[in-house]
């Protein structure tokens, strides 16, 4: 498999996806074997948005593969602003093997792969978050024998992390629904692009903006109903999103055995304490945990290609 960075979920195939879900499961299962995939390698490692997760997984994943990780936090400021995007990539390329960069812009991400001379990965901008959804379809693997018949259902606002899952499912086969109020669903473009890649594959997809109309469904997910960085009040959304809080009331009506929650979770608004901590029903820290496996399996594979 050849890629030579890792910043859309759309601009992977479905034997690209299903290759790094496949590495990712196996360096989980013999993590020593990759102790060396990235010796003598160093990863800078750019947030404009603090982390923990993000950060936490990738820092102590690059150490597992015998690389070394160079934080580089909120001090420098936006991308492009201080110094232009082009001349931030063109720097670090001069001293590190690979950049990860978590950042308010999907513009920014753009900009260091068009300028940088090493592999990019995107660890979140405004538009996609694909190493969370791959994790997330790792985790499912793990759940399911055939991702092809899961059900999956997003439930909440169409964010960037909704936008990722719905393209890897579309890429991948899974029925995917997502369930959004009015007025907070995903960008029509985005959403477009979907639905053509669902076709391709022969999977459903839905959109609905009534919470009871999701159906039938295997797996239900849900996110934080305001972003990072949003200063929209939760007194000022609460009449739209209430009737999206994903509960056991919703398990049971959609028949789903599992929820996936990419956290951090904000607890009695998208989803219940009660469900949240439910081992039966609750898979979100085995869905953490996979954040860093993930990772490193796309790290392993860019690194492999140079």
């Amino acid at each position: 498999m050849t890629i030579s960075h890792f910043l859309a979920d759309d601009l992977q195939s479905k034997s690209q996806i299903l290759d790094l879900i496949a590495l990712a499961k196996t360096i989980k299962g013999s993590p020593a074997e990759y102790s060396q995939a990235l010796a003598g390698k160093s990863v800078a490692m750019i947030f404009e948005k603090p982390s923990l997760r993000t950060h936490v997984s990738f820092d102590i994943g690059i150490a597992k593969l015998g690389g070394h990780a160079l934080y580089l936090g909120q001090q420098n400021g936006k991308l492009g602003e201080r110094e232009r995007v082009s001349d931030y990539a063109k720097n670090l390329s001069c001293y590190a093997d690979a950049i990860v960069a978590r950042v308010f812009s999907h513009q920014s991400i753009t900009g260091l792969a068009e300028h940088a001379s090493v592999p990019v990965i995107n660890a979140l901008c405004d538009l996609y978050h694909p190493c969370q959804a791959l994790a997330d379809f790792v985790t499912l693997a793990e759940q399911f024998d055939d991702l092809t018949q899961v059900k999956l259902a997003y439930v909440g606002d169409g964010n960037n992390v909704s936008n990722s899952l719905m393209l890897v499912a579309a890429i991948l086969g899974v029925d995917f629904t997502l369930a959004c109020p009015e007025g907070y669903g995903p960008n029509s473009e985005m959403f477009a692009n979907a639905q053509a890649l669902a076709e391709q594959s022969g999977s459903k997809l839905v959109l609905t903006h009534d919470a009871s109309a999701i159906g039938a469904q295997d797996v239900i997910y849900t996110d934080t109903w305001v972003s990072m960085g949003d200063d929209t009040k939760f007194a000022d959304i609460e009449a739209s999103f209430m009737p999206f809080q994903v509960n056991h009331a919703m398990m049971e009506t959609t028949g789903a055995t599992k929820v996936l929650h990419c956290q951090p979770a904000h607890l009695e608004h998208e989803i219940t304490t009660a469900l949240f901590d439910d081992e039966k029903y609750s898979i979100v820290f085995e869905q953490a945990e996979n954040r860093m496996w993930a990772q490193m399996a796309v790290l392993v594979t860019l690194f492999a290609n140079q």
